[in-house]
């Protein structure tokens, strides 16, 4: 497979090309639903990311927000290189795994700043 696909939404297509079936660009896996974006926490050796997700909750009787944490594990495909501290965007795709329901489709960048941007 020499070609990339569109997946049907704007990200950067990788530049590497990888034989993975479960490659949203190169291989025949599809992404549907969710697309959420967060900062890479590990990465493993299994083509394994996980992500974590901040968020502020309102609580009404203490007039205050709260953060909220959520990680979620997501496929990692060859062709996309992420190391700990970056910005990952994943997208739902069908269940890979017990835990695995998404798949990285795009390195937003290295820095922490950019975590701003994500709460907005």
């Amino acid at each position: 497979m020499s070609e990339t696909k569109n997946i049907g939404f704007e990200v950067k297509a990788p530049t590497k090309l990888c034989e993975d079936p479960n490659c949203p660009f190169h291989g025949s896996l599809r992404v549907r639903g969710k697309v959420l974006t967060g900062k890479v926490v590990s990465v493993s050796s299994s083509k394994l990311a996980v992500i974590l997700r901040e968020s502020y909750k309102y609580n009404s009787k203490y007039m205050r927000y709260f953060k909220r944490r959520a990680k979620l594990h997501a496929h990692l495909p060859p062709c996309v290189e992420l190391k700990v501290g970056d910005i990952a965007t994943v997208a739902e795709c069908k269940p890979i795994a017990k835990t695995v329901s998404f798949v990285v489709v795009e390195k937003r960048s290295g820095t922490t700043a950019t975590i701003l941007e994500m709460a907005v």
